[in-house]
């Protein structure tokens, strides 16, 4: 192909690569050709091998289809810094596996890339420094098959560890046996999470990745249940179901504040319907209460701490505590 029928058909490529579904009319209109024109491209297209579909009629035209191999993409300058500085963060992330895949990614992006993005994209890097925030790994075989099956609709089996015993003394327990209905994968920054439909306890459990093994996808497909919002039921689940002591707090302070203040996978904060002035509740837990009374104490605002008493009398030794340092220093 001629230098300029190549280019053509390159823009072609980054056209159907940019919106769903062109019109012969449209195409040939970006690309400055007849309709005739377009055909003939496309064709070029997929003697390259890349599954270009037309459909007839109203509503039909040009797509992009999905063919038996990834075929090259072509990006534009936004996109390609994009997709670079994407990996570069996806190199330190949560799924087992993925920094490595994020690695090589990258560095077949960085050698064809034209020198003037090459400089944007580590101009970026330089002035970035990322903070590790402990974040817990993911097996990326185990986070792949749950999101097919969340997908697919079909039940798993799998394997988590047992309930925390009240006696911190006590024998370990087995991992238990799980027979689950995935509905929604889900993850919070630092964890992943699975809502599923426990067959034997016949309820919504979360499910955290990390700590599940054995993963067995099964073949069964179940109907789908009517199930909580998967976000606000695994923030629900990992603030206060885990724990010992789950404190209630009044914060006088309206809620988008506080939530923007508070980490998700830490405290529920909600409109308290019970205040007039536009204050919230704030709902968190931990084993240990005092650990809850200096963490609710740090938000900076006024807070009334609703339950349980074991939090209200641990931040009033706290704050005896804080009396004596503050005297000890005249």
């Amino acid at each position: 192909m001629a230098d300029a029928t190549t280019q053509r058909v390159l823009t072609l490529l980054s056209l159907l690569q940019r919106r769903h579904v062109w019109t012969g009319p449209e195409l040939a209109a970006e690309l400055g050709v007849t309709d005739r024109c377009v055909r003939r491209d496309v064709g070029r297209l997929r003697e390259l091998g890349y599954p270009v579909e037309a459909a007839p009629g109203v509503g039909g035209g040009y797509r992009l289809g999905a063919g038996r191999a990834l075929p090259p993409l072509l990006l534009d300058d936004d996109e390609a810094i994009a997709t670079a500085v994407s990996l570069r963060l996806a190199a330190g992330g949560t799924v087992a596996g993925a920094g490595e895949a994020a690695l090589r990614t990258l560095a077949k992006l960085d050698r064809v890339m034209p020198p003037r993005l090459r400089r944007e994209v580590r101009t970026l890097h330089d002035a970035t420094d990322t903070l590790a925030g402990g974040a817990i790994e993911v097996d990326g075989d185990v986070l792949l098959a749950l999101a097919r099956a969340c997908r697919d609709g079909v039940r798993v089996r799998c394997r988590t560890p047992p309930a925390r015993p009240a006696d911190p003394a006590a024998a370990p327990v087995a991992p238990v046996d799980r027979r689950v209905e995935p509905v929604r994968l889900v993850a919070t920054g630092r964890r992943w999470y699975l809502l599923a439909f426990d067959l034997d306890r016949h309820d919504w459990r979360t499910f955290r990745l990390d700590r599940v093994a054995g993963v067995e996808v099964t073949t069964w497909r179940f109907a789908p249940r009517e199930h909580p919002d998967p976000a606000a039921h695994v923030q629900r689940s990992v603030t206060a179901a885990p724990y010992r002591h789950v404190a209630v707090a009044r914060v006088a302070a309206p809620a988008a504040l506080v939530r923007a203040e508070v980490p998700p996978a830490v405290a529920t904060v909600e409109p308290d319907p019970d205040d007039p002035d536009g204050h919230c509740r704030l709902t968190a837990g931990a084993d240990d209460p005092t650990w809850l009374a200096v963490r609710i104490a740090m938000l900076g605002h006024d807070v009334e701490v609703l339950e349980p008493p074991e939090v209200r009398e641990a931040a009033g030794r706290l704050a005896e505590r804080l009396g004596r340092m503050a005297g000890a220093g005249g």
